[in-house]
């Protein structure tokens, strides 16, 4: 692409089209069974990266020191901006905008920058209030540890949050590809988008002013974003549906692919 320097997927086609921002430290790939479920039925699927990946994995990352690493930050803003560019690029007008965990502040900021762009809504994993005090901390903690170490002590510590104990158990597939995407993650781009999710506005507010049809998904035992913020965002929302998928914690779409497709696909059709 000339104009914007963002890796992305497009398949399928059709008159309907879904965005898909993918969560911290993931990639576009995270949407694997979405992207061909959609295309499969009529639909066209736009998955960006926001910017975090290597083609290499930082199976062994040497210490990168502060000197080195800067103090980049990538904000929700500026990713929703790229976004906005990548449509502007491919000539897409509208789209239901997908968001998973930070895939969700950054559609949080899709709409507001650009309202008339987006004729739904899919929040998933994700909630509307900034991080408060100690969760900024522990971003700045774990910003430090990726520089030092690199990315598999994180993909070591996160992988019991972000997968439910029937899919570290069961699926090894989805554990895999989840660890994988971690790795693959280029640290100084990874604690530019900690960053980011650290400076990122409170979206409380903005929520009663959301006039989209909008879907909510959340995994039950999901310890990152529990159901209660689920609950948050479905009560501010006016006319907001809320599905909570079974054995699913953080990743639902890759714990749960089948049920996370049939719920986009029902809201889908009741677009149309």
């Amino acid at each position: 692409m000339d104009e914007i320097d963002l890796a992305y997927t497009d398949t399928g086609a059709g008159p309907a089209v879904l965005l898909l921002l993918h969560g911290y430290p993931f990639d576009r790939t995270m949407w694997r069974d979405q992207i061909d479920f959609l295309s499969r039925n009529g639909f066209r699927a736009i998955a960006p990266d926001l910017g975090a990946t290597s083609d290499k994995l930082q199976l062994v990352e040497p210490a990168i020191r502060k000197a080195e690493a800067g103090q980049t930050t990538k904000t929700m803003d500026e990713m929703a901006r790229d976004a906005a560019a990548l449509l502007d690029e491919l000539k897409i007008d509208k789209a239901v905008v997908c968001g998973l965990s930070m895939g969700g502040y950054v559609a949080f900021e899709f709409l507001k920058l650009f309202p008339l762009r987006v004729s739904g809504l899919v929040l998933a994993g994700t909630r509307a209030p900034a991080d408060n005090e100690k969760e900024k901390q522990g971003r700045r903690a774990q910003i430090e540890q990726m520089l030092a170490a690199g990315m598999a002590p994180m993909a070591d510590a996160t992988l019991p949050k972000l997968l439910a104990p029937r899919t570290l158990a069961e699926k090894p597939e989805v554990v895999a590809r989840v660890q994988e995407m971690i790795l693959r993650t280029e640290p100084m781009k990874a604690a530019a988008a900690q960053r980011g999710m650290a400076a990122r506005r409170d979206y409380s507010a903005d929520l009663a002013d959301i006039d989209v049809p909008t879907l909510i998904i959340v995994g039950r035992e999901d310890p990152i974003r529990p159901v209660a913020d689920a609950e948050f965002m479905q009560a501010g929302i006016r006319n907001s549906l809320l599905e909570i998928i079974e054995e699913a914690a953080h990743m639902t779409n890759m714990e749960q692919p089948e049920v996370f497709n049939r719920s986009v696909l029902a809201f889908f059709e009741q677009l149309a």
